[in-house]
């Protein structure tokens, strides 16, 4: 999914460079992620700048 790349639950392993996922899903989750959803629907926009916002 492309839009992985953007979610606050998608890491980077800095040493290989392959990321992944790290919702816990159970097993009825992820059969229904794999079989319909044109988008996740754990998506959740990584807002790097959310602390800052909340500080001013």
């Amino acid at each position: 999914m492309a839009q992985c790349d953007y979610c606050a639950y998608y890491w980077i392993d800095e040493e290989d460079g392959e990321g992944e996922c790290m919702v816990n899903l159970d097993e009825d989750d992820l059969a229904r992620l794999m079989g319909g959803y044109d988008t996740c629907p754990c998506f959740v926009m990584d807002d790097e700048y959310k602390v800052v916002r909340s500080q001013m």
